[in-house]
């Protein structure tokens, strides 16, 4: 049965719509070739979505053309505006960017658990808040249409609500409570953070060109994410990818329901590859994990050793001391040195055992034995072709990281599996809530313009 001219309409006008969220600004032309309608029906779509305020001219093509067909079209952008949020256990980060994602404001705030649930909530709902005016949304955030949060913990797939979970903190729930009372016109929904990352992975990141493919966050705790034949798979409860709780050997005890420490994070979180590398000779002081094994990858790859900075910039100029452990002998301060352009130590130069160059590779062999155990009960349920190594400690490994994994991984499966580190990192989760956000919003949108 053939469609009504009405349904007909509506069918060109998300198309063109998408090609324009899709490929940004195009002439009426192109708009033609690409969708493979009329000249007419192009104009009269164009006109319609004009008028609705969906789209309007935003340039011309080309210095040489001028006149009606050279007019660029493009989504209104500031039709709406969107908010991003990453809710870690002790901080909250937050991204706001008008309709075409151009992210118009930033912002980050640790959180003192400490200090109670009511204080918590304000201090994430004041971010907000500060990124919504310096962002320009007017009417005091009136225009805010959308605001996707990525959260650690299971999301039921039903009501879509953050679950009660033992060990994250209890203002987590109270939070999309106080984002939808401080901005009621606005859609707030939460997303497990594991799988926005991968979310973005796939739209933005190292996994742009697979349908199918597992990623594994690697951070202060570990999950998973599935994605199979081009979509998300959340599990009957929302918590496909609780990979924590996978028992393995090499731990002291069985995990159980409101505990994952006796399971997979046992080997892979944060404070177990911190403990990793100092049985590896490291003397880590405050630095954190990811910088540890970033570290490591770097002298991996024949860097040479350097001070890390624990704040970030010019801070404490002690060095990262590696070897002790490996090598015997006690370990010794470096002073920073020149990297030559190559990249590589320079010729005739004798490895120190400080330096970390064994010391440093035998810990991310040791971890990719420990990042292989879980990636091997992944791939041996779903094989999935490829899994991507993400979070900030995933991206800190890097290729040497991810190809210890790969190599392991062959000794131990029968399917071939390419493993991938990330390149968004701890990036990714705030990369996939504005992502999800913004297409929510011109789903809405862009369902049914005004006519």
């Amino acid at each position: 049965m053939p469609a009504s001219p009405s349904t007909a309409r509506a069918i060109n006008d998300r198309l063109a719509l998408t090609l324009l969220q899709a490929e940004g600004p195009l002439t009426a032309a192109q708009l033609k070739q690409l969708t493979g309608l009329s000249r007419p029906t192009v104009a009269d779509l164009v006109e319609r979505l004009t008028a609705s305020g969906l789209i309007t001219v935003v340039g011309e093509s080309g210095e040489q053309r001028r006149g009606p067909n050279a007019r660029l079209y493009g989504i209104v952008a500031d039709r709406a505006y969107l908010a991003a949020l990453d809710v870690r256990t002790e901080s909250v980060s937050v991204l706001v960017s008008d309709l075409v994602g151009r992210v118009l404001a930033d912002g980050s705030v640790p959180v003192a658990p400490e200090a109670g649930e009511a204080a918590a909530v304000e201090q994430a709902t004041g971010l907000v808040e500060r990124a919504v005016k310096e962002a320009g949304v007017p009417g005091d955030g009136e225009r805010l249409h959308t605001v996707g949060i990525g959260a650690p913990g299971l999301v039921d797939p039903a009501t879509g609500e953050l679950r009660d979970s033992a060990g994250l903190p209890a203002w987590h729930r109270r939070l999309v409570a106080a984002l939808q009372q401080r901005f009621p016109q606005a859609r707030v929904s939460v997303e497990n953070e594991t799988n926005l990352a991968a979310l973005a992975e796939q739209r933005e990141g190292v996994a742009r060109d697979r349908d199918t493919f597992v990623l594994l966050w690697l951070g202060d705790s570990c999950g998973a994410a599935v994605v199979l034949d081009g979509g998300l798979r959340r599990g009957a409860s929302g918590g496909t990818g609780e990979i924590g709780f996978l028992p393995v050997p090499g731990t002291a005890a069985l995990p159980s329901a409101t505990d994952c420490s006796g399971g997979y994070h046992s080997l892979v979180g944060a404070a177990a590859i911190v403990a990793l590398a100092r049985e590896h000779g490291a003397e880590p002081g405050g630095l954190s994990a990811h910088r540890l094994v970033e570290e490591a990858a770097r002298l991996t790859a024949g860097g040479d050793p350097v001070a890390p900075r624990r704040d970030g910039g010019g801070g404490d100029p002690r060095l990262l001391r590696w070897g002790a452990a490996t090598h015997g002998g006690p370990a010794v301060d470096r002073p920073v040195v020149d990297r030559p352009a190559s990249g590589r130590p320079a010729v005739g130069r004798r490895p120190d055992p400080a330096s970390g160059a064994e010391g440093a590779p035998r810990f991310l062999d040791a971890l990719a034995d420990r990042v292989a155990v879980g990636v091997a009960a992944v791939v041996a349920v779903l094989d999935p072709g490829c899994v991507v190594l993400g979070g900030e400690i995933g991206s800190a490994g890097g290729a040497a990281l991810a190809a210890r994994v790969e190599a392991r991984l062959r000794r131990m499966s029968p399917l071939a599996t390419e493993v991938r580190a990330s390149t968004l990192g701890g990036a990714a989760v705030l990369r996939g809530a504005l992502l999800t956000a913004r297409e929510r919003a011109q789903d809405e949108l862009f369902a049914a313009p005004e006519r």
